[in-house]
């Protein structure tokens, strides 16, 4: 089970968006090395409208460690659809988030915010001025509120939102909802509820969130007329006529009152409930509840500023990954890009795809583009196509070249090859895998033998792959076989058109891409004669 935000935040100054990490290559459906290469911190930035603090830490989470339960997607997908179909319970839930979002720093400055004393000035967010009287009532505020937010909207019919709204409605039945509420009583043991006071007799100290305390003073002046009454002596001269003149003594009494009251209310009442605040279950369900809902705005939102086509896509089952998309453009780069340029891509039983062309054609945007949609599908969010038709994946892997991994002595093909390794024993027929490249760092002919053995290995396992090469004699080995699907990347007059079509590359455009950064054979001859 998925750590809530709040105890992803536990070690942490400060809640941080971008908190959650993927799993371990094999436990999760993406893992690190994945999450970098298909750029899944851009991607967040293209899907995120969410307003909250928890609703984007919800969706970065969902990105890092993305669902591989087909009834899980759907029943988020369904969520998704009643809001879009419903204008009135979205525009209502808007309204709960908008709500949210004022009070929602308060609650984390009342968790996490560092108390400065009594004469600190707070110069950053997480500085708390005084004994944190106020920090405590807007915070308690910020949960109060969306409980009675949620409580008063319309029901929603659709499972997965009814199960957030039952969540943010049963944190009323708990024992933090209860000391939010108050009263909170201080106790010589622990702090009490109302509900545990009841039918209780043992002395215990009401607090409030307040300063000013109008029966401690109270019984404080009581106490020295009492004394000045009934006990005068020498030392202690006064009279019930002498009390207006004794008030002369009210500033230094406040010099002492407001250290030790403030100072008890903070150490023993505001720390100990912000401490249990940040520690309870039902708290950090209800926060996430909170961001799951603020998920939810933030995919439509999506959809509704890419442009273009968009599509909650079909979810089918199969005993081995498939994908049918029409014209199928990136999440990121297509984004409120009208030019960008979409392809249908089709890999269902062949399980094999062989993509060639010259640098710069755009294989490896579209094989990012594969990806990133795989994976917007697996968080139930719209996908920027005119009709996708997919399984879930129970893992997706991309494999990329990398030297910021070249230090365990192995060298490039080595280091890619136990890569490879890794992601041929986690995957299984349900996995996605884009490997762009095989077997660098050694001879042709090596090169050649390491590459084939490894496409067959994955195609028997029966995953979907897809290569990136230049080797064409490596595709036209597998197409000799009747093995896999040869696709290139177009070009015409000399230029990339980034449509994906049938065939295979045999042409390299080298000598364009030296010529286009300055560094062909003619340039290299004008720079040694020129030196």
């Amino acid at each position: 089970m998925k750590q809530t935000l709040l105890q992803s935040w536990q070690d942490s100054s400060w809640p941080t968006i971008k908190s959650s990490k993927p799993l371990e290559t094999g436990d999760g459906v993406i893992d690190q090395r994945t999450f970098n290469t298909i750029e899944v911190d851009e991607l967040f930035d293209a899907v995120n409208h969410a307003s909250t603090i928890a609703g984007q830490a919800v969706l970065y989470r969902s990105l890092a460690q993305p669902m591989n339960e087909l009834d899980q997607i759907k029943a988020k997908q369904q969520a998704v659809e009643e809001l879009r179909n419903n204008p009135a319970l979205k525009e209502r839930l808007e309204q709960i988030i908008q709500y949210a979002v004022p009070d929602e720093k308060n609650f984390y400055l009342l968790l996490f915010g560092e108390f400065l004393g009594t004469f600190g000035t707070a110069r950053e967010e997480h500085e708390i001025e005084g004994y944190g009287y106020l920090q405590y009532k807007r915070g308690v505020r910020f949960m109060l509120e969306l409980v009675d937010q949620v409580q008063s909207a319309e029901a929603p019919q659709s499972d997965y939102l009814k199960g957030l709204f039952d969540k943010i409605k049963a944190f009323a039945e708990s024992r933090p909802y209860s000391l939010m509420q108050g009263p909170v009583y201080i106790t010589e043991n622990d702090i009490q509820c109302k509900e545990q006071r009841k039918g209780s007799f043992s002395p215990a100290v009401i607090f409030k969130p307040r300063l000013f305390k109008p029966l401690l003073i109270s019984l404080f002046f009581g106490a020295v007329w009492a004394l000045a009454h009934f006990f005068p002596t020498d030392m202690f001269q006064v009279s019930v006529e002498a009390i207006p003149t004794a008030s002369i003594f009210f500033v230094p009494f406040l010099l002492v009152y407001y250290p030790i009251v403030g100072g008890f209310d903070r150490d023993s009442c505001i720390i100990p409930l912000r401490n249990e605040f940040k520690s309870s279950p039902a708290v950090g369900e209800t926060l996430d509840a909170l961001g799951r809902l603020d998920e939810l705005l933030s995919f439509i939102k999506f959809a509704d500023a890419f442009g273009g086509s968009k599509v909650l896509p079909e979810l089918v089952d199969a005993p081995h990954h498939r994908i049918n998309l029409e014209d199928a453009r990136n999440p990121v780069l297509g984004k409120q890009n009208p030019d960008y340029v979409g392809n249908d891509f089709v890999l269902e039983d062949d399980k094999l795809v062989l993509v060639t062309g010259p640098n710069s054609g755009g294989k490896t945007a579209f094989c990012k583009t594969v990806t990133q949609i795989q994976l917007l599908a697996q968080i139930g969010c719209y996908v920027p196509a005119k009709s996708a038709t997919l399984t879930v994946a129970d893992r997706i892997f991309y494999q990329a070249p990398d030297i910021s991994h070249l230090d365990d002595g192995e060298g490039r093909f080595g280091t890619e090859l136990k890569r490879t390794k890794d992601i041929f024993l986690a995957a299984s027929p349900k996995s996605l895998v884009v490997l762009d490249e095989l077997s660098e760092g050694t001879t042709f002919e090596e090169k050649m033998e390491s590459s084939s053995n490894v496409l067959n290995g994955f195609y028997r396992k029966g995953n979907s792959t897809i290569l990136i090469t230049h080797n064409h004699q490596l595709v036209d080995h597998f197409v000799a076989q009747r093995i896999g699907l040869p696709r290139q990347v177009e070009f015409a007059d000399d230029a990339p058109t980034y449509k994906l079509v049938p065939g295979i590359s045999r042409v390299s455009h080298a000598d364009r891409v030296a010529k286009k950064i300055g560094f062909s054979k003619e340039d290299i001859d004008n720079y040694l004669a020129d030196s």
